[in-house]
């Protein structure tokens, strides 16, 4: 009797993860990222390179549907808006695959975009690749890049605070806290968290 529960408990899982792919790790703190382009809301074509200048990149993985991106919303138009002056850009990216979530199409993104007037970047990953690169599991997911040299090196990763419901009652805030480190040329006091949101709507996973 459990031989045979042991068999159709194998058969069952063989089934439910069929032609599933999982993902792959993804960038660890401390490793350099690669160069990426993508399409922008405003039909122009991003790179990551583009940011050279800059002291690093909040990058973030983004959609318009998940309701935790809703509730993070202001808070990384916030995040922009202070950092974006002292070398940290936002920049967002969304990569959920608009036939399985058909309110993250392009054109949706770029109705949000306008709606809530995006001062950075809201680009598409058609193909998933960028995504499946940075090894991004859910929206948010914040990838915080430092410019070390001429490579983008990930400082931190995780969520943005630790209240996804109330920015006013986060009492710890991950992102400002490394970024507020970098600045003093100290270390990153946490650099990983949990990333709490939506999964993200990958291809045949």
């Amino acid at each position: 009797m459990k031989k045979t529960l042991k068999i159709l408990l194998i058969v069952c899982f063989a089934v439910l993860t069929a032609g599933k792919s999982p993902l792959p790790e993804g960038y660890q703190v401390g490793d350099p990222v690669q160069n990426f382009k993508l399409r922008n809301v405003d039909d122009k074509m991003v790179s990551l390179s583009d940011y050279s200048d800059q002291m690093g990149v909040i990058l973030i993985f983004d959609c318009n549907t998940c309701p935790y991106s809703q509730a993070y919303n202001q808070r990384i138009i916030d995040l922009h808006e202070k950092y974006s002056a002292k070398g940290f850009p936002v920049i967002t990216i969304n990569a959920n695959d608009p036939d399985l979530s058909p309110g993250d199409s392009f054109g949706e993104m770029v109705k949000r975009a306008e709606k809530k007037a995006y001062k950075f970047p809201y680009l598409i990953d058609e193909s998933q690749e960028v995504a499946r690169a940075f090894g991004a599991t859910n929206t948010p997911h914040v990838f915080l890049l430092n410019r070390t040299g001429s490579d983008f090196v990930v400082a931190y990763i995780g969520a943005i605070d630790n209240n996804s419901r109330d920015a006013s009652s986060a009492s710890k805030r991950y992102v400002e806290a490394a970024i507020g480190a970098i600045l003093e040329g100290k270390k990153v006091p946490t650099q990983k968290t949990k990333a709490v949101g939506c999964g993200i709507k990958y291809r045949n996973t």
